[in-house]
């Protein structure tokens, strides 16, 4: 992190974080409404963005992270960035500014600022017909450097990020009572997090969508998750320091440590 830089995260719940670096605003997985087929989100869905964004990065093709109406529901024509193969179908919905991208692709961003997609262990694929599309995280540098994981599993390429990150925005649980396969749980995040030891830790993907009714039976897994990604990345004796931001909550980081 360059000297008198900072980046602020807000945490507008599930996968959605808004990030400002060096004037460019980059929003992420964008899921602004009430729910998701038969998720609904807890707590209520954020009030609308205030401002333009400049780019969206999407992770995936999955309901939860690329969500067509929450798009058309930005101000302007932000870029959207996808995994190549998700093009036709953002098109097809209205969403013109779209730009397909691979693993290891940089992407200018303005302002200095630049985005390199990055594998994750995921399956990608839109239910039930498809298209299929790889997942991707992102990282994003410039004065600092922040890494989007996406949704992924752990993977060995995170320890390429060794060092190199400022902000790791990890995803900790999912949308329900358990986890499938493809996803980091608290032990595994908090594995990742030994592996890239970012500076700071930003759990996500926690909290936020749940299945009708669900909430009054497992009520503890909108919760505990990043709860006991905390404590399991302090009992590693890890150097990151991990901030757990509720929904519309925001954080800064700057050169001089808070």
């Amino acid at each position: 992190m360059h000297p008198g830089t900072s980046i602020k995260i807000e945490f507008l719940g599930h996968s959605t974080v808004l990030m400002e670096l060096d004037g460019v605003r980059v929003l992420t997985d964008p899921l602004l409404r009430g729910g998701v087929g038969p998720l609904r989100r807890h707590p209520p869905a954020h009030d609308p963005i205030d401002g333009p964004i400049d780019v969206v990065l999407i992770s995936h093709a999955h309901r939860d992270h690329l969500d067509l109406p929450s798009l058309r529901l930005l101000e302007g024509a932000p870029r959207v960035v996808v995994p190549r193969g998700l093009g036709s179908l953002l098109r097809r919905s209205g969403v013109r500014n779209v730009e397909e991208v691979a693993a290891e692709a940089r992407i200018d961003l303005g302002g200095g600022v630049e985005a390199v997609a990055f594998p994750a262990l995921h399956d990608g694929s839109r239910p039930p017909f498809g298209p299929r599309a790889d997942a991707l995280g992102y990282v994003i540098e410039g004065s600092a450097s922040a890494y989007f994981a996406g949704d992924t599993d752990l993977f060995p390429e995170m320890a390429l990020l060794r060092d190199r990150i400022d902000v790791a925005l990890l995803p900790v649980w999912g949308w329900g009572p358990r986890l499938g396969p493809g996803h980091l749980d608290p032990e595994r995040a908090a594995e990742a997090t030994a592996m890239i030891r970012p500076r700071l830790a930003v759990p996500i993907h926690w909290g936020t969508l749940y299945p009708v009714g669900m909430h009054r039976v497992w009520p503890d897994r909108l919760v505990a998750p990043p709860l006991e990604f905390a404590r399991l990345v302090a009992d590693a004796d890890c150097p990151t320091e991990v901030r757990i931001l509720s929904p519309g909550d925001w954080t800064t980081v700057s050169e001089e440590r808070e």
